[in-house]
């Protein structure tokens, strides 16, 4: 394993003291990060809520359920993130219920800031875009792929968008946020369960 994987490994947390950390910074009115402001203050309240509401009725089908569950390699899904990030709010919590189903897929989150030779092991279009997960075996070490900072079809929605027009508007943002909303995670659990299937067969 990489020296830089592993110390951010060792230093990360779990889901659940994620969920807290974002609830209590909400709270009090403040974010995750070096750049402490009120618009990323309001996210990280605005991102409490999202996954709050996602923690409770995030699906995932019986057909979905079974091929989670027969992935046989024992993974970490170390992700890289911050309070405030939208994206992050709505991936996250479909990563760790699909963890949930099965016990050799292990969740793990550390912030951006506080891990940037990490996050610059893993750029999107040599940016630090978040969230970020990377897929490690937890036998060899060894990195098996990685997946973010958004669902393919978000990402494509965004790419035609930014072909267009040059950069992300803020009426855009919104309308991605409905996107994700209308979606209920299910693209996130479908590209993840494309990526395990590579993985192992026994998953398609």
């Amino acid at each position: 394993m990489h020296p830089i994987i592993k110390e951010s490994i060792n230093g990360s947390i779990s889901y659940r003291d994620y969920r807290e950390l974002v609830k209590q910074l909400a709270d009090e009115h403040s974010n995750t990060g070096i750049e402490k402001t009120e618009a990323l203050a309001n996210y990280t309240k605005l991102n409490d809520r999202r996954m709050r509401r996602w923690d409770k009725t995030i699906k995932i089908s019986k057909e979905t359920q079974q091929k989670i569950s027969e992935f046989n390699q024992k993974m970490t899904l170390l992700i890289i993130t911050e309070s405030w990030c939208g994206d992050a709010a709505h991936v996250i919590p479909a990563l760790n219920k699909m963890a949930e189903l099965n016990p050799n897929i292990d969740v793990k989150l550390v912030l951006r800031d506080e891990n940037l030779e990490l996050m610059d092991m893993f750029l999107t279009k040599g940016g630090r875009a978040i969230p970020k997960v990377i897929m490690i075996d937890d036998e060899t070490g060894a990195v098996l792929s990685t997946y973010g900072p958004r669902p393919s079809e978000a990402s494509s929605y965004v790419n035609r968008f930014v072909a267009k027009n040059g950069s992300l508007t803020p009426e855009f943002k919104e309308d991605l946020q409905h996107w994700y909303n209308g979606d209920k995670g299910q693209n996130i659990i479908n590209d993840v369960i494309e990526i395990l299937s590579q993985l192992e067969p026994i998953c398609q």
